[in-house]
């Protein structure tokens, strides 16, 4: 009996001993979790501080600046919606980051944009704040950011159909570029950065303005993009930088030679971009045989200047478009190209005088419409009884010198 006792007692101590190392395992590894998500949250909250979310945060909670609360993120949420970073997810890649396409838990399409911020945190969340208020259907919108990473990341919202670079010159044939077409973009475009310098609660200059940062939309309506760095000036009248940024092509060469930018460099960078819809050429090209005809801004300046516009604009615009049309376009798009930024018209007035050139457009083509449907009904007539008359069209002329309140007027028509 005492025997049974000592081996009943024996096994009892390693039934136990044997326990004890299971919970004391258990113990070690909910420990370490607990140790290792410590960390983690840490580490989030030290990048969080770093990348400026007090500073959001205090913005957000004031009276000032009205920003929704769901603009912030979690790194968690961000890693959901695209796979983890998969590299299947990337849509392109630069200087300045990577940009992933991604679907939030709710099935909204978004782009994700990581980078590294450069200079004050201070401006770089003034101007954050600033982005995400704008509401313009021709802008792509900024949905939020998260900060908790280490390199911050800006959720977009993501636009289908690529950009307008692609439809000019890669052979796109999705969509006609034709010249209804080019004139309805050109409009919004300069109709986007008008708000941008003027309507925006500040100024706002975009700073790269170029045909691969218009985007089109499911409807082939622009969106004005930038996936870099927020390069929003909060400032008068003029920016000092010690580096010139911007695309080679589209760069105003008065910023290039005083580092000075103005709302005038952006007016520059979109008169190439007209140049860019009215010859469907590129702004470098490498292949041209003529040095001169490399650069597309300083060529089509000559071209005008020579009277040999048309020995250079895309014969689908030629085909679709009224001749007066598009040497009011051509134009304008040399006043934009002024070396001399003094003497570039505002984007107000490109806006307006845009508009005004496709009212008539418009008008134009409708009153062709109304003419081939009256003529049609007028050969049923002659036809039918035998006899003929002579038919003509009016002729509508455009000039380019009208005033901003006679434009207005058009519009106001419409």
């Amino acid at each position: 009996m005492p025997l049974l006792r000592k081996n009943l007692a024996e096994n009892l101590l390693k039934n136990f001993s044997g326990c004890g190392s299971v919970v004391f395992l258990i113990g070690l590894w909910l420990f370490y979790k607990a140790m290792k998500r410590r960390m983690i949250n840490k580490r989030k909250e030290k990048f969080f501080k770093r990348n400026g979310g007090l500073l959001l945060q205090k913005r957000m909670s004031s009276g000032d600046v009205n920003v929704d609360k769901t603009i912030l993120f979690t790194l968690k949420d961000l890693k959901k919606a695209t796979e983890n970073f998969n590299k299947d997810r990337v849509l392109g890649k630069g200087g300045q980051g990577t940009v992933y396409k991604g679907m939030l838990v709710d099935g909204k399409i978004v782009v994700v944009k990581k980078f590294k911020v450069e200079g004050k945190i201070e401006e770089f969340i003034n101007e954050f704040v600033i982005l995400s208020q704008i509401n313009n259907r021709n802008v792509v919108r900024l949905l939020g950011c998260c900060l908790e990473a280490e390199i911050p990341l800006l959720v977009y919202e993501f636009i289908p159909n690529g950009n307008l670079f692609e439809y000019l010159h890669d052979q796109n044939e999705d969509i006609p570029m034709t010249w209804d077409i080019r004139l309805r973009i050109s409009c919004e475009v300069a109709g986007a950065i008008f708000y941008l310098h003027s309507v925006a609660s500040q100024p706002i200059y975009h700073r790269d303005i170029k045909s691969t940062n218009i985007l089109l939309d499911e409807k082939y309506r622009a969106k004005l993009a930038d996936f870099g760095a927020p390069r929003i000036i909060l400032i008068e009248d003029t920016h000092v930088t010690t580096m010139v940024q911007g695309t080679f092509g589209y760069i105003d060469p008065e910023y290039f030679y005083t580092s000075q930018f103005t709302e005038k460099s952006d007016v520059y960078s979109f008169g190439v971009v007209l140049a860019e819809l009215l010859t469907g050429k590129k702004p470098i090209s490498s292949t041209t045989r003529s040095e001169e005809s490399q650069n597309l801004s300083s060529y089509f300046v000559q071209c005008i200047e020579k009277n040999m516009l048309f020995d250079i604009i895309d014969k689908r615009v030629i085909e679709g478009g009224e001749k007066e049309h598009i040497i009011a376009v051509a134009n304008l798009a040399y006043r934009c190209l002024e070396i001399n930024g003094r003497k570039r018209p505002t984007m107000k007035e490109v806006t307006l005088k845009l508009e005004g050139i496709r009212g008539f457009n418009k008008k134009l083509n409708a009153q062709q419409n109304n003419e081939e449907i009256e003529f049609s009904r007028i050969e049923k007539y002659q036809h039918w009884y035998g006899f003929s008359t002579s038919y003509s069209l009016p002729i509508i002329s455009y000039q380019d010198h009208s005033t901003d309140s006679e434009v207005m007027h058009i519009l106001e028509l419409e």
